[in-house]
Parts: structure tokens; C-alpha cells; sequence
């Protein structure tokens, strides 16, 4: 089928990323907005708005209902999720192809097998990822979770099955602490997901965070898109990434690529998905499996050359990829900076009016950002409000050109971290790429 109309169902930069791919493949777009988004630049931007509703997300943008009404009333024939939101929910994807209108992501099946981590990472054993030591599922016997943490060496990690962004997580270092933390764990899992499931690993001590892009067409077919290193992270959230990753080298980019493109096509994965691995001493380690776009897409584009909003449009027509894994070129390297609407020490958000603004811009610079001279940064959602990206032949040729790009971004009505972006670019062990996931909530330590 040919797409002829598609709903954005997201806001902010991701919202207006997928309304100019839809565009330059002549495809009209339907935004749908909360009425704290009524100005933004998407939705100024699309073919057709449509309100479904108030400020919070529960009642606009996670609204089903609200969405799958606005895509019947504008003749939608697809609806594009974006990240965050409805994009990994199994019953939003399932009810989305009920009403006959073409889901721009995986498989319902997938996203729901990759969502559950007990029920992810046995799928990943079986397809050959390589994983963690640790439990091979949801575990709640005290005396065996004894058992696997002695056989996988302390210390170790609990972890909640539904878990995310830091939650239901406790490290234990010795046999001791295990059922205090376990029980914690279970209570923090339950308070924060309504899920007291948890599962046990192997805590590795200082490790890299390196991603995976994958793409499959849904009938058998899929490529990697080589790796991404995001493990400059503050409380398990992403300040910068870059692609391809400072420690790995080709043989080894080859390998991990190679392997978790058979496991997507062995899947019959469809669409874009991200495999996450923590990387020590030359070793990967699956986390976890993201089945949608991710925010850091655009370093993985700079290098390949490949749209993946576009190659995401084209599977969910049925059309088959683009392009071959050997007729894919990783050249050059490319860096993304995070601009989130936050004090750059404190980190409390800073929502506000735009005052004044101006991109920076020249050879391989690029700002994915909704936002505009007037704009109000509202405050009911993520604080991320634009993300600079830039390349260069070389890691030191794209760390100068982003020295400059952020010297020449303004952004004036509210605080912004691009003042902790230029302090990072000016840190030895940034510029030699030595450091892990670790490394920058120990340097923002040392900052006072």
C-alpha cells in the first residue's frame, strides 16, 4: 500500500522530524497536539491539526481513544508513534491495525516480547545475542536467587521486569544484603509500574552503554546500521552520543552487527529497533531491545547516509529496504548533544518563553528542534527541546566542528545544558573517548 496521509502521534522536535520525511516523500500529515502544544512548530507545519486534548499526557498524547479518532475523522491511512508515548505499546500497535490503518513500527508481537525484560532477554538467548550471567527469569526464591548470584559472582543486580529509567534496580555485593534489597526492589518495581516482578544479573562494574541499530522488512530480511556509544549518561538518562563508538573497532562492529541482524531476521522483525549491549573488556552484554526510533537516530543517519523515518515509512508499506548490508558505509563519526531546557548543574527544569534564538549552522551541522523565536516551552512533558548533531571525517574534526555549533547556538528566555555540553568538550578523557557509563555523574561530582 501507498501511504498517502499520516498521523503523527508525538509532539515536540521527533513530531516535526517525521512530518519533514513524510513531506519530502509527498505524503500529507496529520498532527495531533494537546492544547499546551496549539503552537508549536508541527503542528503549525502539517496538512491538518486536530486537538485531543488538555495538558497531560494521559488525556492527549498516551489517549487512544482521542488518537485513533483523529486518524479516522482525517482519513489517516498510517499513524507514525515516534518514541516515547504509545510507540511500545503492544495493544496501541494492535488496535492502530484493527481499525485497518498501517502501523509505522514493529509487529504488535514484537514490541510486546521486548517490552516484558524477563521475556526479552530469553528471546534474545535464543536468537544468539549474547547475555548477561544471571537469572533466566523472573525470580522471587530467596535461595535461588542465592544460587545464581554465587554461580554469576558478586556483586549483582536486581532489577524489575517492567522497569526503566533507574527504577526497582538495587546492586548487591554480598549474600547478606540479597533479600533486603530483592524485597526493596520488588517494592519499588511495584510502586512504579503496578509489576513486583524482578530478575537477577550480573552487575558489570565500569562498563560501556553501545547500541545496535537494526531495520528488518518484517519478512525475513534485516541489516545493522553499525553502533552508536551512549554512555554518557546521568541517572540512566542520555546527555550525548556518538556514532560509531571510540573503543570498538571494525572487526568487532562487524561481528555484533552481524549477529544481532540474523537474530532480527530470524525474528521477522519489522522496522526499526535498537539492541542494547553494556561493552567490558571486548565483551558485549544484552540489556535490553528498543522497538522504535531513537531519540540519538540522527548520528546513525549521519554516518550511513540512510533516512530511518523514511525506511520506516517504506517497510510499513510493504516495500523492501532500501538499502543492502553490503552496500552500507560507515564513514566519518558524528556526535550528538541533548539540549534539554534545564539548569546545566542543578538540572531542574526550566521551562519558559524563547526570547531569542538562532541556530548555528555551516558544513555537516544539524538542529532537530521545534522550537522558535516566541515559543513557549511548556512544562508539562520531557525537557529535551532540540538536539545539535554534527559530523566530521574524523572523531577530533567532529568535536571542533561542535566546539563551534555550540558556541554559536542562542537560545535566550530560559537556562539550557548547553553550557555543560561546551564544559564536557573541554575534558581530556571525553577527547581521548575514555570513559563509561560511569563517568559523567563522577565528573559532574568533581565539578561541585
Amino acid at each position: 500500500m501507498a501511504i498517502e496521509k499520516l498521523l503523527i502521534a508525538n509532539r515536540g522536535e521527533i513530531a516535526l522530524r517525521i512530518h519533514r520525511a513524510c513531506h519530502e516523500m509527498g505524503i500529507r500529515t496529520v498532527a495531533v497536539h494537546s492544547t499546551a502544544d496549539a503552537d508549536a512548530m508541527h503542528v503549525r507545519l502539517a496538512d491538518e491539526a486536530i486537538c485531543i486534548g488538555p495538558p497531560a499526557a494521559r488525556d492527549s498524547y498516551l489517549n487512544i481513544a482521542a488518537i485513533i479518532s483523529a486518524a479516522e475523522i482525517s482519513g489517516a491511512d498510517a499513524i507514525h508513534p515516534g518514541y516515547g508515548f504509545l510507540s511500545e505499546n503492544a495493544k496501541f500497535a494492535e488496535i492502530v491495525e484493527a481499525h485497518g490503518i498501517a502501523f509505522v513500527g514493529p509487529k504488535p508481537e514484537h514490541i510486546r516480547t521486548m517490552g516484558d525484560k524477563i521475556e526479552a532477554k530469553r528471546t534474545a538467548g535464543a536468537l544468539g545475542l549474547p547475555l548477561v550471567p544471571g537469572s533466566d527469569g523472573a525470580i522471587s526464591d530467596l535461595d535461588e536467587a542465592r544460587a545464581i548470584a554465587e554461580k554469576a559472582g558478586y556483586p549483582v543486580i536486581i532489577k524489575a521486569a517492567s522497569g526503566g529509567g533507574g527504577r526497582g534496580m538495587k546492586v548487591c555485593t554480598s549474600p547478606d544484603q540479597l533479600e533486603t534489597l530483592m524485597q526493596q526492589a520488588g517494592s519499588e518495581a511495584k510502586a512504579a509500574f503496578g509489576d513486583a516482578t524482578v530478575y537477577l544479573e550480573k552487575y558489570l562494574g565500569n562498563p560501556r552503554h553501545i547500541e545496535i541499530q537494526v531495520f528488518g522488512d518484517g519478512k525475513g530480511n534485516a541489516i545493522h546500521l553499525g553502533e552508536r556509544d551512549c554512555s554518557l549518561q546521568r541517572r540512566h538518562q542520555k546527555v550525548l552520543e556518538e556514532a560509531p563508538s571510540p573503543v570498538l573497532s571494525a572487526a568487532e562492529r562487524e561481528r555484533i552487527g552481524g549477529v544481532c541482524a540474523k537474530a532480527m531476521a530470524d525474528m521477522g522483525y519489522r522496522g526499526a529497533g535498537t539492541i542494547e549491549f553494556l561493552w567490558e573488556n571486548g565483551e558485549f552484554y544484552f540489556i535490553e531491545m528498543n522497538t522504535r526510533l531513537q531519540v540519538e537516530h540522527p548520528v546513525t543517519e549521519m554516518i550511513t547516509g540512510v533516512d530511518l523515518v523514511r525506511e520506516q515509512i517504506r517497510v510499513a508499506e510493504g516495500k523492501p529496504l532500501s538499502v543492502a548490508q553490503d552496500e552500507l558505509r560507515f564513514t566519518g563519526h558524528a556526535i550528538e548533544c541533548r539540549i534539554n531546557a534545564e539548569d546545566p548543574r542543578t538540572f531542574a527544569p526550566s521551562p519558559g518563553t524563547v526570547t531569542s534564538y538562532h541556530v548555528p549552522g555551516g558544513m555537516h551541522v544539524r538542529v532537530d528542534s521545534g522550537l522558535y523565536q516566541g515559543y513557549r516551552v511548556p512544562p508539562y512533558y520531557d525537557s529535551m527541546i532540540g538536539k545539535l548533531i554534527v559530523y566530521g571525517r574524523t572523531r577530533e574534526g567532529a568535536i571542533m566542528r561542535l566546539k563551534r555549533a555550540l558556541e554559536e547556538y542562542v537560545i535566550e528566555g530560559m537556562k539550557t545544558t548547553i553550557p555543560l555540553h561546551q564544559a564536557l568538550l573541554k575534558d581530556a578523557d571525553f577527547l581521548n573517548g575514555d570513559y563509561t557509563i560511569k563517568w559523567l555523574e563522577d565528573w559532574l561530582a568533581r565539578q561541585g
